[in-house]
């Protein structure tokens, strides 16, 4: 893979955030980030008939219904998330394992869940094989979360929830934030961010209009 893809894939990244800065509030990305999604092998996430679209900015389909994340929207839901060199990151939803492989680089710790066995399944093989031992994914539905390894400093949820689970609210440490898209499936949805006071006390902003795929399971009548 030539480096002309993924440097243009940076510049993309680089001006849809300035495009976008008047609704999201982030002019740029933090240099730890694009440094992470420079680095990521972005072809390895993407099916091998597909991996000459593997850098453009868009979703690109990985099977299953599913799809890895526009590369802007990875960069976004990482920079709001916040995670540390520190950082114990819960995701829900792992994919390809793209988005678990940049916050990998970034946290000291990712765990991961994904619903659909044959993904989970590849996902955890690909990032086994690119050496990312700090990521520990399982197959399950994410709505629950995982409690085993709660509290999170971060949690971020890579599709579209009808509405906040509140396992996941309960699972999030102290200071520590929630990436989401809430919204209908087929829909424009809404990512906000949800952020927990020292006091428990929970404070969401809305993002930016997305449009993901929709989370799947236990999850689809109202809490």
């Amino acid at each position: 893979m030539t480096e002309r893809p993924r440097e243009q894939m940076l510049r993309d990244i680089v001006e849809e955030a300035r495009l976008t800065r008047h609704l999201t509030g982030i002019a740029a990305f933090d240099p730890r980030i694009m440094a992470a999604i420079k680095r990521l092998p972005r072809e390895e996430f993407v099916p091998e008939e597909t991996r000459f679209l593997a850098f453009r900015d868009g979703p690109i389909p990985i099977g299953h219904g599913q799809t890895i994340s526009q590369p802007f929207i990875v960069a976004l839901m990482t920079q709001l998330l916040e995670p540390a060199a520190d950082s114990v990151i819960l995701e829900v939803g792992t994919g390809s394992g793209y988005q678990a492989a940049v916050l990998a680089i970034l946290a000291r710790q990712v765990y991961s869940i994904e619903i659909i066995p044959a993904l989970s399944a590849s996902a955890a093989e690909r990032l086994a094989r690119l050496g990312f031992a700090n990521v520990t994914s399982r197959q399950g539905d994410g709505y629950g979360g995982w409690p085993e390894h709660a509290p999170y400093d971060g949690i971020i949820v890579t599709a579209a929830a009808p509405h906040v689970p509140p396992p996941l609210l309960r699972q999030l440490k102290a200071g520590g934030r929630l990436v989401i898209p809430i919204g209908e499936s087929g829909w424009t949805q809404t990512l906000k961010v949800l952020a927990k006071g020292q006091d428990g006390a929970i404070s969401e902003r809305e993002v930016l209009d997305v449009a993901f795929v929709p989370l799947t399971g236990d999850h689809v009548t109202p809490p």
